[in-house]
């Protein structure tokens, strides 16, 4: 468990901040709107405190799913389940002998950058993309999603991998 877990309620809100000010008309909206046929009018309705709150829920999820992306330690620890939380065990043991060594080993923000654009790439680049083919959209549609999801997965993924902390097992 990270010893400050509370930073991935803070990424959470990295898609609400990033899309408040790239999907704005002065960067990205208007372009957004214009190749979906919105208007200001026709975007205007909705509960914004449903529309927030499910984005921020959503958030949360995605926070917790980039950090296992990002964060290579915790695939040691799922080979060593569940005999890595038996305390004092000699898998265990192990375990805390290995983060010592190595627990530090590729946690970087460039390196959560690194995983954030391979996984804007290969998971979110198939799933908009074929969204956008069944729906009739174009390459700009598709882009413009793209690059909004590639920088909130580089931020996530940055910010998780260089700043979320794991204490050894006990």
């Amino acid at each position: 468990m990270p010893t400050n877990f509370y930073l991935l309620f803070v990424t959470a809100l990295i898609p609400i901040i990033i899309g408040f000010v790239y999907y704005h008309e002065k960067v990205a909206g208007t372009a957004w709107m214009n190749v979906n046929g919105f208007t200001k009018e026709s975007i205007a309705g909705g509960n914004m405190a449903v529309i927030l709150g499910l984005s921020y829920l959503l958030g949360l999820v995605l926070s917790f799913s980039i950090s296992g992306l990002v964060i290579h330690q915790g695939g040691v620890m799922s080979m060593m389940y569940p005999d890595v939380f038996v305390s004092g065990s000699e898998v265990q043991l192990e375990f805390n002998a290995l983060m010592e060594k190595y627990g530090d080993a590729q946690r970087s923000f460039k390196h959560g950058i690194i995983h954030g654009t391979e996984a804007t790439l290969f998971i979110v680049l198939p799933l908009i993309a074929i969204n956008a083919l069944f729906e009739r959209r174009g390459w700009k549609y598709i882009l413009i999603h793209l690059v909004y999801w590639w920088i909130c997965f580089i931020l996530i993924g940055g910010i998780l991998c260089e700043f979320l902390k794991f204490s050894p097992l006990s």
